[in-house]
């Protein structure tokens, strides 16, 4: 299994933002979150964290630069982080490791047996929830109140960490759980998290702000399932998925379509937007029976793709780098030749 890692030994670090304005394609094989296997994860000395998922293994690196603690990522590359289900030698990762970093009960089944694994094996591993304290939206009312894998929080849309300012607390408690792992080292993994929360995470929420601000329409038809109603809360745009539960796999019914198609000539939508890790089917088919002439990537950080690993990026750069150009297309904001670098839009228009 590829296994992205950040380890203390990891050598000098090049600021994301420098890297992408540069429009590097690589980062040196010794950087921080390289593909797995990497010396730094299989020599340290310091404590080990694990993740479950993406988006948290990538705040808590971030947290941890500059102390011993390794951080590592346990979705493999190209799959998303909501769904998959791993052999066994994942949970021996996590008893393994000094530190599990999880999303909270009820939305990784694997998540939850590992964890119960743990207790019933009495592991020392850590559980560090970055859920905790987060204040859960309802999910919309087209969704099944009966809607599998929402669990104790049934009726919650379990996505918070797409808006940068609930994404704030799942900081904090990965900063508290990363203190008692390397209590030595606070002072730095304290001020790692307020620099992240101040400098990234504000920047990107005022970023989006601009955005949806400019915005004459405030609807976004998603080819993609419904991971992006804490964006929709947030910046105050109505948000439409096409796959109305909150599995990436689910399935599309006919007047799912149906309803899309109204959407989009209700609204006069020239693009739509479409999952990175999901089907590009539906997409297709509005493609081909309305006017729409193309579809863009947009994902809620749960995996991410092999060159996006080699390029270091993380929440920040995808959140730059795919979903801010693509929410500026489908808003009608800027043609896709504007919207993202050089090339962008030939490489992601009607992706494979």
């Amino acid at each position: 299994m590829m296994k992205e890692t950040s380890g203390p030994d990891t050598g000098p670090t090049l600021s994301r933002r420098r890297a992408l304005a540069a429009g590097s394609s690589a980062l040196a094989a010794g950087l921080a979150g390289c593909l797995g296997g990497s010396e730094a994860s299989q020599s340290t000395d310091g404590p080990v964290a694990v993740a479950s998922f993406f988006s948290f293994f990538d705040f808590a690196r971030e947290i941890a630069k500059d102390t011993p603690i390794t951080v590592e990522n346990l979705v493999p590359t190209g799959l998303h982080g909501h769904g998959w289900e791993p052999n066994a030698s994942v949970t021996k990762d996590i008893i393994d490791a000094d530190a599990f970093i999880h999303v909270g009960k009820d939305f990784q089944p694997w998540a939850d047996r590992a964890i119960q694994t743990l207790k019933d094996d009495d592991a020392d591993t850590a559980l560090i929830n970055v859920r905790e304290g987060v204040q859960l939206v309802d999910l919309a009312a087209t969704l099944d109140s009966e809607e599998e894998g929402v669990g104790s929080n049934r009726g919650k849309d379990p996505h918070f960490w797409l808006d940068p300012q609930r994404a704030k607390k799942s900081v904090d408690n990965i900063t508290e759980g990363l203190v008692d792992l390397a209590p030595d080292h606070e002072d730095t993994l304290r001020s790692n998290a307020e620099t992240y929360k101040s400098d990234v995470l504000e920047r990107i929420d005022a970023d989006y702000q601009s955005i949806f601000d400019q915005a004459s329409r405030k609807i976004v038809q998603l080819a993609a399932h419904n991971a992006f109603q804490y964006i929709g809360v947030r910046y105050g745009v109505e948000m439409r998925p096409l796959v109305v539960n909150l599995a990436a796999s689910g399935d599309v019914k006919p007047s799912d379509i149906k309803e899309a198609k109204q959407v989009i000539a209700d609204n006069d939508i020239q693009y739509i937007a479409n999952g990175v890790f999901e089907s590009r089917k539906p997409a297709k088919q509005l493609l081909a029976e309305t006017d729409v002439t193309g579809y863009f990537p947009v994902t809620p950080y749960a995996g991410v793709r092999e060159d996006w690993v080699k390029n270091e990026w993380g929440y920040e750069e995808i959140a730059y780098n795919i979903n801010m150009p693509t929410f500026n297309v489908v808003l009608g904001n800027e043609t896709p030749e504007e919207a993202g670098p050089d090339g962008w839009a030939d490489e992601w228009q009607n992706f494979e």
